[in-house]
């Protein structure tokens, strides 16, 4: 298995394990959302299912790359989360102020993870194909 194969799987697995912890820890979810959000239960559900949706899509060809852009919007929005809970850090005391400014770059790298599988359009889960090639720097 190639190296970015197994980029696209680990980066799924994290989206997966992420969206499947929003149910078995919700409690946690909800606590660090941030005040102006109505109904943080259901918000806490709709981005575990969509953060399940967009690790299942990373998988199939057909959807990588609009689940790639998905996962990058959902990203940006969890900035707010991240940045609500960098200005409330009292609110958090179990959360250490390093690991709240940790996630802050942590998104964009993520991000950035994540348009690498959008860019990767040739390439085939299970076999190799065009992308899966060493290519020269600059070439498409």
């Amino acid at each position: 298995m190639s190296i970015s194969r197994k980029s696209l799987v680990l980066q799924s697995l994290v989206y997966i394990a992420g969206g499947i912890n929003h149910f078995w820890h919700k409690d946690f979810y909800v606590h660090i959302m941030p005040d102006h959000y109505a109904h943080p239960e259901a918000w806490v559900e709709l981005t575990g299912i969509a953060e399940i949706a967009g690790g299942l899509g990373l998988l199939v060809p057909a959807t990588r790359r609009v689940s790639a852009v998905s996962i990058v919007a959902m990203l940006a929005v969890y900035m707010d989360v991240h940045l609500y809970m960098l200005r409330h850090a009292d609110r958090f005391p179990e959360a250490p102020k390093w690991a709240l400014w940790a996630r802050i770059p942590m998104q964009f790298v993520l991000a950035a993870w994540a348009i690498q599988a959008a860019r990767d359009r040739n390439s085939r889960f299970g076999g190799e194909g065009p992308a899966d090639q060493p290519r020269l720097p600059g070439t498409p």
